[in-house]
């Protein structure tokens, strides 16, 4: 993906997903919901407060991935876009995750 700003973007397409998933920082757990995966990272929507600045360690908990540790890239309006730590496990879990498991979503309404 090309970028005017210089900023530090993904480079692995997005896929629209609807997963529910806890995320646990520090002493803090919040409900979320996945909005879209990636092999590098993933978005989450919060339903609930979660005070993680970018560069925070998080664990997400999902039924489908498992557990999953990442560092918080962006938190703003309530979603949080969260890098995977590149270590072989989480590496192995996202790859089965593709291959096994993911439907890409798509969007109800239409126009």
């Amino acid at each position: 993906m090309t970028n005017n700003l210089a900023m530090d973007v993904r480079k692995s397409p997005r896929s629209r997903v609807r997963m529910d998933s806890k995320v646990r920082h520090l002493q803090q757990e919040a409900n979320g919901r996945v909005i879209n995966i990636s092999r590098t990272g993933l978005a989450l929507e919060l339903s609930g407060k979660l005070h993680a600045a970018a560069g925070s360690s998080v664990v997400i908990e999902n039924d489908d991935i498992g557990l999953l540790e990442g560092v918080v890239r962006w938190n703003y309006g309530g979603r949080l876009g969260v890098m995977f730590k590149p270590n072989s496990n989480s590496l192995a879990k996202i790859a089965a995750y593709f291959r096994n498991f993911h439907q890409e979503v798509r969007p109800v309404l239409t126009r």
